[in-house]
């Protein structure tokens, strides 16, 4: 069962403790977490600013922002450096998607030490084939790894992590290999008892009922994480009548807002021939500026140069 966690082994940063102890915190007191995807630390201090409870540094959106295919392609360490970034510009916890945990169960130990050190406050690790291929990809290849493989890097993670408020999150990728709610099950139960604080299960059906029948079939006693991306009606109300769900993430709508908002403008620009027609409608470069934290610089400027 998830519990308040014990003194950390080791002291990372302040604020790092203390998004960790508020995530687990949050949980535990039965609170609905909303966590927004993210790419850069730009996105993260958005996230804050809009008000939701954690970040997600998600692998698609960074693979993404790179122009390449969610496919295991962006490294550890440029994903570690998007994690660090994040960290030191938000206050928020930060949930980082760590795909199948960079290889076996060794891998995996060295990373939840580097994603530790980096200021996230949980992982999730998935139950699929390195390399993996996205999730909502049609027809794209969803290969699982054995149980009994996974929940070695389920223990791995929970014996390496140094701080007992670091959320270590099993996902299972069964629904979206098409191996059904009894395989789904019997893989999250194994990854329960192996450690896992939380479960998360995925879905790319086009309506929430196959990830409801699962969360109401769930015996276990670790709460659930979803990611409604496929079935965008599920909304808060729906999630709190399961009474089991702890945590949604908004998995790609950070990338997708992006996109959409840059082909609109950068069409636009071109269609009027020149910025005077979107200029008034977008952000003035002084939003920028304060988002950037200039009103420090210049503040430090007049304190400390001659």
């Amino acid at each position: 069962m998830l519990q308040t966690g014990q003194s950390p082994k080791h002291i990372s940063g302040a604020s790092t403790l203390t998004s960790r102890a508020s995530l687990r915190a949050h949980i535990c007191a039965g609170r609905l977490a909303h966590v927004m995807a993210a790419h850069s630390p730009l996105s993260a201090i958005l996230a804050e600013e809009a008000g939701f409870d954690g970040v997600w540094a998600s692998g698609f959106e960074l693979s993404a922002l790179y122009g390449l295919p969610d496919v295991s392609l962006v490294s550890m360490t440029r994903h570690l450096d998007m994690v660090r970034s994040m960290a030191e510009q938000s206050s928020l916890p930060i949930i980082a998607d760590i795909d199948t945990g960079f290889g076996n169960a060794i891998n995996v130990i060295y990373a939840i030490e580097q994603y530790e050190r980096a200021g996230a406050a949980a992982v999730v690790i998935e139950d699929k084939a390195f390399p993996k291929v996205t999730s909502l990809l049609a027809d794209g290849r969803q290969e699982l790894i054995r149980t009994e493989e996974f929940a070695g890097k389920i223990r791995a993670a929970v014996a390496t992590r140094a701080d007992a408020d670091f959320l270590v999150i099993a996902r299972t990728e069964a629904l979206i290999a098409g191996l059904g709610e009894a395989e789904a099950l019997k893989r999250a139960r194994a990854y329960e008892e192996a450690g896992a604080d939380m479960i998360l299960i995925h879905s790319k059906r086009k309506t929430p009922d196959e990830v409801e029948s699962f969360v109401r079939a769930w015996r276990g006693e670790v709460p659930i994480v979803i990611v409604p991306t496929a079935y965008p009606e599920m909304n808060e109300s729906r999630i709190r009548a399961l009474g089991k769900i702890a945590m949604v993430i908004y998995g790609n709508h950070a990338i997708r807002a992006a996109v959409t908002a840059m082909k609109d403008v950068f069409a636009r620009i071109r269609a009027d021939g020149g910025i005077h027609c979107i200029d008034p409608e977008i952000v003035p470069v002084e939003e920028i500026f304060r988002l950037q934290k200039m009103d420090a610089v210049k503040a430090n400027e007049n304190r400390f140069l001659w």
